[in-house]
């Protein structure tokens, strides 16, 4: 069957059947190999798209303007710092404004609920670039990353995710889970359990691909088999007060060469979605160390290692929004 997502927005993974996302990454697929030959069809020339950031990003803007310039699209960019939305503006007014101008609206901050406006309001297809409770466009790349470093189909991997279990990443890499058939693990405290509500909804979407999603604090229950292991930051932006305990909870999910053994797989592989704490090597990381904080979620052993994907996983994020871009618009 034929698919057609044309005008559509991209705020969740849930928003999509499991054809459409294979859709996705087949496009990711394709354009990477021709940006690869350095073939370009120009498909988005004549378009316009605005980034709308609220929290900072290197990655995410990257990928969106290098992607959409490199199939003739325009981009601007505004930050907080640049735009009345939300301030002098409200919200349905910025997006009733914004739809008039752009074929297109990313939007990176801290509520869904931000996003979900933003499409309701512009008329426009609307791309999620990150908010407090999913980061779709990542696990697009994340998955297209799993699909050329393991040679297995994602509906027959294991992914498991060590941390912070019920934040934006863990979530969102849960929600491509259940679309895609894959086994999914979420590994850290019990204290940071997912929210039941999102847990239920996920499984119910999991129960139609044959996904299994499961949540534990046992790591010699959770690794044992694994294809790949995830983890991200311990504290996001604004929560630097949170440090001191997140430190106390989650030092046992850190990734370790240790962790990478007890996979039993010596193809295990290693993503993370970036940017990281692996050693001390950067200023937060610093200052916390002086305070007798060790913030690394991974170790530096293991970022380096043969087993780290992380730099081909950062790549993919152009390949897999540039397919994102020209299939909706």
């Amino acid at each position: 069957m034929a698919v057609n997502i044309k005008g559509r927005s991209f705020l969740t993974l849930m928003d999509f059947t499991p054809a459409e996302v294979r859709y996705l990454l087949d496009l990711s697929h394709d354009l990477k190999a021709k940006k690869r030959t350095g073939r370009f069809d120009y498909l988005l020339k004549g378009k316009n798209i605005v980034l709308l950031f609220e929290k900072t990003s290197t990655r995410t803007r990257c990928a969106f303007e290098v992607a959409a310039l490199e199939e003739g699209a325009h981009v601007t960019f505004l930050d907080t710092a640049s735009s009345q939305m939300g301030k002098k503006e409200s919200l349905e007014d910025s997006a009733k404004v914004l739809g008039r101008y752009y074929d297109g609206i990313e939007y990176r901050g801290f509520h869904q609920e931000v996003v979900e406006q933003l499409a309701k309001h512009s008329g426009v297809p609307v791309y999620n670039g990150l908010t407090d409770v999913d980061h779709p466009t990542q696990v697009l790349a994340d998955f297209l990353t799993l699909e050329e470093q393991v040679a297995k189909p994602l509906h027959k991997m294991k992914l498991v995710f060590c941390g912070d279990i019920r934040n934006n990443m863990s979530y969102a890499l849960m929600f491509g889970a259940a679309k895609t058939g894959m086994h999914f693990v979420a590994l850290g405290p019990k204290e940071l359990n997912p929210d039941p509500a999102t847990l239920d909804r996920v499984r119910q979407a999991a129960s139609e691909t044959g996904a299994v999603i499961e949540v534990t604090d046992e790591a010699d229950r959770a690794l044992p088999g694994a294809d790949a292991l995830y983890t991200d930051v311990w504290a996001s932006m604004g929560e630097e007060e949170h440090i001191p305990r997140r430190v106390e909870l989650l030092t046992p999910y850190r990734v370790t060469m240790e962790s990478i053994d007890k996979t039993q797989n010596p193809d295990v592989v290693f993503l993370h979605c970036l940017p990281a704490f692996h050693d001390f090597e950067t200023k937060i990381a610093r200052e916390q160390k002086e305070r007798g904080f060790d913030i690394r979620e991974v170790t530096d052993e293991v970022f380096r290692s043969r087993h780290s994907v992380v730099f081909d996983q950062a790549e993919n994020r152009m390949h897999t929004i540039k397919a994102l871009l020209v299939a909706t618009l």
